[in-house]
């Protein structure tokens, strides 16, 4: 399958968990065998049977190791091209997971995984485990790591997620689909669930990294609370609403707020675009046509002057806000920073 884009098509790779499972399988099958599948197959949770070519083959006294390539398809993944390894043992009680070199520790509540537990989410465990009995086993450690995990996990959520140490081994399909609106939106979803397992009073929701950094300053917030929202108000602003907390801030520019103000939920410039008529309609003092005109809202911002045009737009986009979180009990507000990084209207 392939999903297409106007310029072209767009190929799919393979989460971390796929990548782990399929290196367990094959470290497994040497320890009974002696022997490693090359490439070897795994089932995912839908029933597709990809197979992985291994990068890594070792095996020593009670134990195999096999390490295999991620590849993530055409998807922006921070992770693509990073080598999953597996090493197992077989023995002692259970199946049991170890965090290896690379991989994180969760320290803190509101994630699909325990305090305390390696940063394995449930359905690449439960692949993995699936694997080891396909093949006989009831009883094996299976350790997880990722070289240069550390590094990349600081350019993922993980540090102020909690997850600390590196990387998490992630997948619910073990498919990853070329820029995942759903990936992201399930990102945000997390983050919210451990800013409310910290009993945090505030979150924020921003556009980009410079309206994070000014709402951020501006409350002395920790970065815990600051939502990676990005473009996807919607997705933030409808999970708030069945899993509230006390206040939300919403952070952006002018030409991301302006679009929330009309009503937009999902701020990508593919998919909402500034309505100027929209625009001349908050600022009559101005002629229509100049507005109509105008190439940008940040030329229309310019255009308005003195004219307070920021502070009608927050107010119009808290109106969108508190319109999605309809009887929530959430407190919110809107913030609009300039590209410079100044507040230049707050709303609520």
């Amino acid at each position: 399958m392939r999903v297409e884009k106007p310029e072209g098509e767009l190929r799919r790779g393979w989460t971390t968990g796929a990548c782990a499972t399929a290196a367990v399988k094959a470290a497994f099958a040497a320890l009974r065998t002696g022997e490693f599948p090359d490439p070897v197959s795994i089932t995912l949770p839908k029933g597709e049977t990809p197979a992985f070519p291994l990068a890594l083959e070792e095996r020593g006294a009670g134990w195999a190791r096999a390490g295999i390539i991620k590849d993530a398809g055409d998807d922006p993944d921070v992770t693509h091209g990073c080598m999953v390894i597996a090493t197992v043992r077989e023995g002692g009680n259970g199946i049991r997971f170890k965090a290896g070199p690379g991989v994180g520790m969760i320290t803190r509540a509101g994630l699909p995984i325990p305090p305390g537990e390696p940063a394995i989410n449930p359905v690449p465990r439960q692949m993995m485990r699936n694997v080891i009995v396909e093949l006989g086993g009831t009883d094996a450690e299976i350790e997880i790591s990722i070289p240069n995990g550390v590094e990349l996990a600081e350019k993922t959520w993980n540090p102020r997620l909690g997850i600390l140490g590196g990387l998490s081994i992630l997948g619910t399909t073990g498919i990853v689909n070329p820029f995942s609106c759903a990936a992201w939106i399930s990102s945000i979803h997390r983050g919210i669930d451990v800013a409310r397992a910290m009993g945090l009073a505030q979150v924020a929701g921003c556009t980009g990294s410079t309206s994070e950094d000014a709402v951020r300053a501006h409350f002395g917030l920790p970065l815990e609370a600051m939502l990676d929202m990005g473009d996807f108000a919607g997705g933030l602003l409808k999970y708030l609403r069945t899993h509230p907390v006390a206040r939300v801030t919403i952070g952006g520019g002018f030409g991301k707020i302006s679009k929330l103000g009309q009503g937009a939920l999902d701020l990508h410039s593919g998919r909402s675009q500034v309505d100027m008529e929209w625009l001349a309609g908050q600022c009559p003092e101005l002629p229509r046509e100049r507005i109509l005109a105008a190439n940008t809202a940040q030329e229309v911002l310019e255009l308005a002057g003195h004219i307070d045009l920021a502070r009608r737009v927050a107010q119009a986009a808290l109106a969108t806000v508190r319109g999605v979180l309809k009887d929530a009990p959430v407190a919110a507000d809107v913030i609009i920073v300039s590209r410079q990084g100044n507040i230049i209207a707050h709303a609520g």
